[in-house]
Parts: structure tokens; C-alpha cells; sequence
């Protein structure tokens, strides 16, 4: 009999460690989330989330702003269709263009001599 009094209290006291350990984490979720936020309100630039200074930073928005050029460069030369509301890579008329920069205007899958 002393036995089950010792595992009911034992059950008790682990039940209590683990009321207190969730109220535990809980609380120190909300501290650091609030000490996180407001460290990004006062910390952190909109414009330079990374922390880079001066010349750093802007050699970095200047190299970003040379790819998103280049990125729209390339895009707008990509032949572009647009089916059942989608636009889709228009291929007949990368394969005109491929058959154009042959030469004769002609593929050479085409060119079977026997």
C-alpha cells in the first residue's frame, strides 16, 4: 500500500514540475519575442536590414540593381504567349528564331543526306 501513496505523489509532483515548466517556457517565449521586436524597431534599417555601411552598401544596392536590370534584359527577350489566362513560353518561336541563327533557315535535323 505505501507503494501506490509514493507513485500517486510522485505523479502529483511530476504533474506540478510540468505545470511549471509550461508556464516557464511560455513566459520566457513572450520576453524574448518582445525584446526581439523591439531590438528590430530600433536596430534595424529598412533599407539596410544586412548592417553594411556606407560604401558597402551601396556597391551592394548598386550590384543589385545592375542583376535586376540584366534579369529584365534577359526576361524581355524570352518570346512569351499566353494560354487559357497563363503566359507560356511561345517554343515555335524559339524554334524559328533557333532555325534563323543556323543560317540557311533551316535545322539541321532537316539536312539528312543519304
Amino acid at each position: 500500500m505505501s507503494w501506490v501513496v509514493l507513485m500517486f505523489l510522485s505523479w502529483i509532483l511530476f504533474a506540478v514540475f510540468a505545470f511549471l515548466f509550461t508556464r516557464f517556457v511560455g513566459y520566457m517565449k513572450r520576453e524574448q519575442n518582445l525584446q526581439i521586436e523591439s531590438l528590430r524597431d530600433t536596430l534595424i534599417d529598412k533599407d539596410n536590414p544586412v548592417g553594411l555601411y556606407g560604401d558597402e552598401l551601396e556597391k551592394l544596392k548598386q550590384h543589385q540593381q545592375e542583376a535586376q536590370r540584366h534579369l529584365r534584359d534577359v526576361i524581355s527577350k524570352i518570346p512569351v504567349i499566353q494560354k487559357d489566362g497563363r503566359f507560356q513560353i511561345d517554343e515555335e518561336a524559339l524554334r524559328l528564331r533557333k532555325e534563323a541563327s543556323n543560317g540557311n533557315g533551316v535545322s539541321d535535323k532537316n539536312n539528312d543526306t543519304v
